[in-house]
C-alpha cells in the first residue's frame, strides 16, 4: 500500500475521478465535500473521446455509456432561417469513434458522478465538510472545517471548481468575465415542435448570441441546452456568478430567432442568469503541498464542451504520478510533473474556447464565420486525439 495520504476537496467530476484513480493506484484518499448529499443539479454533460479514454481505463465507462445519447451529427444552423451552415458526422457511419477511438456521448452529469462514487469505498467520501482554512505544517497540510474539526493530509488536491476558494487563498482573484451570460435547461424534445433533428448536437449561431443543445438520453427525447448572449457587458456582482432573471429576460436576446430556438428556451423555467467566466492563466497551479485540479486551475468557457473532460485528464495524470514509487516518496515531484505536462495543453484548450466565443456570435453576412465553422472539426481534432493515459504511463515511469 502506498503510504501517501491525499485529501481531495470537492466531489465534482474531476475530484471524484482523481479519487478513484488514486484509490486504484493504492493511495489512501479521502474526498471532502461541503454539500450534505451528492445531488447534482440536473445538467447535461458532453463526454468526448479524450474523457472516455480515462473513464474506460478506470472501469466506469461501461456503466455510463448506455445511459447517454450518441448524436448522429454536429450541425451549425443559422439563427433565423434555421438552414444548415455546416455539418460533421458524429455517430453517423461511426465517423467520430473511428477517428478518435472512443465515442462522443451526451449524458446527465449525475450519471457520471454516480458511476464514480459507486466504485469508491463509502468511507472515502466525507460530506458536510466546508473548508474554511488550511495551512502547511511540516510535511503535512492541516484542513480546518466549518464545524470546528480538522483533518490532516500529505497532499491536498483542490477540485473546488471555477470559483475555487482554495485558488483565491493561494493566488488571489483570477477570474475573467467574458462579457457573455447564459441560460440553461433540460427539456423534452416534444416541447420544441419546430426543432429539426433533435437527435443531433446543434449550434444555432447569430448576431450577439447562440444556442447549443444536444440529447442526453438514448432515445433523444430529452435535450439539454445553453443559450448564450452578449450581455451584460459588465457583470454586476463580485460575490456570485448567478443573478436573478425573469422568463422574459431569458427570451429577450432571441427575439426574431427561429421558432425552435424560442420554443426551447421558453420550455424551461428561468430564474437565474449564469455569467460565463474563465480563470486567467496562472503562473503556478500549486503552492507547497496544495495543488489545483480541473476548473479550479483552468476554468474555461464552455463552447468546446471540454471543462469536465480536461478535469478528467488532469485527475488521471496527477493520480498516476502520485501512485508511482517516485511520487509516493516525493509528492512535490509529482505535482511539478503534473503542472509541466498539463498547463501547456489546457492553456491551448482554454484559448480555443475564447476563439469559439467570438465566431459563434457574428452576423450571417460574415464569410469568415462560415469558414471557421466549416473547419472547426479539423482545427480542433487535437483536443479529442489527446491520450492522457499514454502520457501518464510515460510520465510516471
Amino acid at each position: 500500500m502506498n503510504e501517501l495520504k491525499v485529501a481531495v476537496v470537492g466531489a465534482g467530476i474531476s475530484g471524484l475521478t482523481a479519487a478513484l484513480a488514486l484509490h486504484r493506484g493504492g493511495v489512501r484518499v479521502t474526498v471532502y465535500e461541503q454539500a450534505s448529499a451528492l445531488v447534482e443539479i440536473g445538467a447535461g454533460l458532453s463526454v468526448f473521446a479524450n474523457g472516455w479514454r480515462v473513464l474506460d481505463n478506470l472501469g466506469v465507462a461501461d456503466h455510463i455509456k448506455p445511459l447517454g445519447a450518441r448524436p448522429h451529427e454536429l450541425i451549425f444552423r443559422s439563427w433565423d432561417r434555421g438552414e444548415r451552415i455546416h455539418s460533421e458526422p458524429m455517430a453517423l457511419g461511426g465517423r467520430y469513434e473511428r477517428e478518435f477511438g472512443q465515442p462522443y456521448i451526451g449524458v446527465l452529469r449525475s450519471h457520471v458522478q454516480r458511476a464514480l462514487v459507486e466504485q469508491l469505498p463509502a468511507e472515502a467520501i466525507r460530506l458536510d465538510h466546508c473548508l474554511v482554512d488550511f495551512a502547511e505544517e511540516g510535511s503535512q497540510v492541516r484542513l480546518d472545517w466549518a464545524d470546528g474539526t480538522s483533518s490532516w493530509a500529505d497532499l491536498v488536491i483542490a477540485a473546488d471548481g471555477a470559483r475555487s476558494a482554495t485558488r483565491t487563498k493561494l493566488f488571489g482573484a483570477s477570474e475573467r468575465y467574458s462579457g457573455t451570460s447564459g441560460f440553461r435547461g433540460i427539456v423534452p424534445a416534444a416541447e420544441v415542435p419546430s426543432l429539426q433533428d433533435p437527435e443531433n448536437l446543434q449550434f444555432w449561431v447569430g448576431p450577439d448570441a447562440h444556442l447549443l443543445h444536444f440529447p442526453i438520453v438514448p432515445e433523444a427525447d430529452l435535450v439539454t441546452f445553453l443559450a448564450v448572449s452578449e450581455s451584460p457587458r459588465r457583470w454586476p456582482r463580485r460575490d456570485t456568478w448567478r443573478i436573478a432573471c425573469t422568463q422574459e429576460e431569458a427570451l429577450e436576446p432571441f427575439v426574431g430567432w427561429h421558432p425552435a430556438v424560442r420554443e426551447m428556451v421558453d420550455a424551461a423555467s428561468h430564474s437565474e442568469r449564469w455569467a460565463l467566466f474563465s480563470v486567467a492563466p496562472l503562473d503556478s497551479w500549486s503552492r507547497g503541498r496544495v495543488a489545483l485540479l480541473g476548473d479550479s486551475a483552468h476554468g474555461m468557457l464552455p463552447h468546446h464542451g471540454q471543462g469536465a473532460n480536461q478535469g478528467i485528464e488532469d485527475a488521471y495524470l496527477l493520480a498516476a504520478l502520485l501512485s508511482s514509487d517516485r511520487g509516493a516518496a516525493d509528492p512535490l515531484w509529482a505535482v511539478n510533473e503534473y503542472e509541466a505536462h498539463r498547463k501547456p495543453h489546457t492553456a491551448q484548450v482554454q484559448a480555443a474556447s475564447w476563439v469559439a466565443n467570438r465566431f459563434l456570435h457574428v452576423p450571417d453576412t460574415d464569410a469568415q464565420r462560415d469558414s471557421a465553422l466549416k473547419t472547426v472539426a479539423e482545427h480542433y481534432s487535437w483536443i479529442h486525439q489527446h491520450d492522457v493515459c499514454r502520457e501518464a504511463e510515460l510520465a510516471s515511469n
